[in-house]
């Protein structure tokens, strides 16, 4: 054997040190131990471990056998090791030193699966992203059309609170729709209204209208509330709210000078009549006037600058009242200025909400309202404790009150009494301080009272009576100036 050969076989026995073996795809290596099989030439010898070369294994060669020169093509760059005397060094397998080589196990992605379950599920993924998708514009597409639906849809229209312009003057208002259309009514309180009915029947020759509110439920008492009335001073709670909205819009200060004219001056209730003509006053101490004091002369500087009776009636047409108008300066003895009980009420439930002015506008009415002089309508019907924000109205063929009440209990409820009467009947006071007391008790859980008239007697209300029973007390009724 040349000596070339012998290097080969030398090297072939060395393991390598530096050069870490390449792992085959798939194919795994660890730690593997042989037996060398039996030869004839000697004994079995222990397992020994296998050297890799160019990724094959190779056996250690024993000591006396001659092995095949292996196919094996040396590098240009390796250089065979060799030895002093060209012999191979003779193989003891005691003092075999073993090697063993770990090889850490790396987890192989499974392809094959992986790919063929996402393809196995693709066309179902798809059919599912479809369906959302059209889920997703089909929803999309109904709320754009609900939207439009709403907006051109008058009965779903919230009232707006947003100042016009008018074509009268140029000046702004409030364009509020129909404030009676968005009042919350539930069921009518039937004990409350046969007592109504009740009282009036007792009083042929008076014709009551009477709306009563729960703010509270919506229950309310309805009797002749929507035929038109003389309004007398009832008329000045709209021109007050009216007053207050041109405050919210900064057409009016509150602290702003207002001249008394001739032509303003006016008799009845007030004591500006008798003040002299070119005094100024605060536009809040006219207003506050007009309320508390009932003052004819303030009302009619008011009206004037709010643009005059028909400007106002056109803002009063703008919040759906059909019944209230202003046709005369005051004092209206006549009684060509109008209005109705259902209308009234409704303004102060209105007021209430704060829909018809700004909660600070509502507040400074309620408080002037608080201090009408005149407690002998509403007010004397109610116990104690309670609390009533109002205005009367008195001329000689109508007495009216309107005003919102607060009891004990803590319920507010709406009341707006209108009685038409002869001329200066005294006994329409005591008719609405009866219905006043009634609606008192009844908002209070107390039994309403249930007076019964002379079953002979004609009902002008065309409504059942009840027999049997006695008529409320009324005591010596006073005479009052007219307002």
């Amino acid at each position: 054997m040349s000596e070339s050969s012998d290097k080969l076989k030398n090297f072939s026995r060395r393991e390598p040190t530096n050069r870490r073996p390449r792992q085959s795809k798939g194919q795994k290596v660890g730690k593997k131990k042989v037996k060398v099989p039996n030869q004839s030439q000697r004994p079995t010898k222990p397992e020994v471990a296998l050297t890799r070369v160019n990724h094959h294994l190779i056996p250690p060669m024993p000591t006396g056998v001659r092995r095949s020169k292996p196919r094996l093509v040396m590098p240009a760059a390796v250089k065979p090791i060799g030895y002093m005397n060209a012999t191979i060094p003779t193989f003891n397998p005691n003092t075999v030193k073993y090697r063993t080589v770990r090889v850490q196990k790396q987890a192989m992605p499974k392809v094959g699966r992986r790919m063929s379950r996402k393809t196995r599920l693709k066309p179902m993924a798809r059919t599912m992203l479809y369906a959302l998708r059209l889920l997703i514009v089909g929803i999309g597409l109904g709320a754009i059309v609900g939207t439009i639906l709403s907006v051109f849809d008058p009965a779903t229209r919230i009232p707006s609170n947003s100042a016009v312009s008018s074509q009268n003057g140029g000046t702004n208002q409030q364009n509020i729709p129909n404030p009676s259309a968005g009042l919350y009514l539930s069921q009518e309180i039937a004990p409350l209204k046969v007592a109504v009915q009740n009282l009036a029947a007792a009083n042929p020759n008076l014709t009551p209208g009477v709306f009563f509110l729960d703010l509270e439920t919506g229950g309310y008492v309805d009797v002749n509330s929507t035929v038109s009335f003389s309004a007398a001073s009832t008329i000045k709670v709209p021109i007050l709210i009216a007053f207050f909205q041109d405050v919210d819009a900064g057409k009016i200060r509150l602290d702003e000078m207002l001249t008394m004219e001739q032509d303003m001056v006016a008799s009845g209730s007030g004591n500006l009549q008798y003040q002299k003509v070119g005094t100024q006053y605060t536009a809040l101490e006219i207003a506050t006037l007009m309320s508390t004091a009932s003052d004819n002369t303030a009302t009619n500087m008011v009206i004037a600058r709010l643009g005059g009776m028909e400007v106002l009636n056109q803002r009063f047409q703008s919040w759906g009242l059909s019944a209230t108008a202003i046709r005369n300066p005051l004092p209206d003895l006549a009684g060509t200025n109008t209005t109705s009980p259902r209308e009234l009420g409704t303004l102060m439930a209105m007021l209430n909400q704060g829909n018809l002015v700004s909660m600070r506008s509502r507040d400074l009415i309620l408080d002037i309202m608080r201090r009408t002089e005149r407690d002998h309508l509403l007010p004397s019907g109610l116990g104690t404790g309670a609390r009533i924000n109002h205005k009367t109205g008195d001329i000689a063929t109508m007495l009216g009150d309107v005003g919102l009440i607060d009891i004990p209990t803590g319920k507010r409820y709406i009341a707006a009494v209108m009685v038409q009467r002869p001329n200066n009947d005294p006994m329409a006071e005591k008719l609405i301080s009866s219905i006043s007391q009634a609606a008192y008790q009844q908002f209070s859980q107390n039994a309403p009272p249930n007076p019964v008239m002379n079953p002979a007697a004609p009902n002008n209300l065309g409504n059942t009576i009840i027999p049997n029973s006695t008529p409320a007390p009324f005591s010596t009724p006073e005479n009052f100036p007219s307002r």
